[in-house]
C-alpha cells in the first residue's frame, strides 16, 4: 500500500469548498485545514503507484481552487 501527504495551497476564500471536494475522492483517509505555508493537508492510501498519480494529476490538481500542491510519499512506517 503507498500513503501519500499532500499539502495544498488554496485560493483565498475557496477553502471549505476545497475541502468538500477533497473528501469525497475515493482513497482519501482525512483533510484537514491548517495554518501556515499551506492551506490544506491530505492523508491518502493507494495500493498501486498509478493510482496515486491518477489522484494527484487527475483529481487534486484539477479542483477549482487549489493552487499548488506538495505530495510527500511514505516509504515505510514504523
Amino acid at each position: 500500500m503507498t500513503v501519500a501527504y499532500v499539502l495544498a495551497k488554496v485560493e483565498a476564500g475557496k477553502d471549505e469548498e476545497v475541502l468538500k471536494e477533497v473528501k469525497k475522492i475515493s482513497g482519501v483517509q482525512y483533510a484537514v485545514p491548517t495554518y501556515g505555508m499551506f492551506d490544506l493537508h491530505v492523508e491518502a492510501s493507494f495500493d498501486t503507484m498509478d493510482e496515486l498519480d491518477q489522484f494527484v494529476f487527475e483529481k487534486i490538481r484539477r479542483i477549482h481552487g487549489i493552487r499548488e500542491t506538495v505530495t510527500l510519499v511514505a516509504f515505510r512506517g514504523i
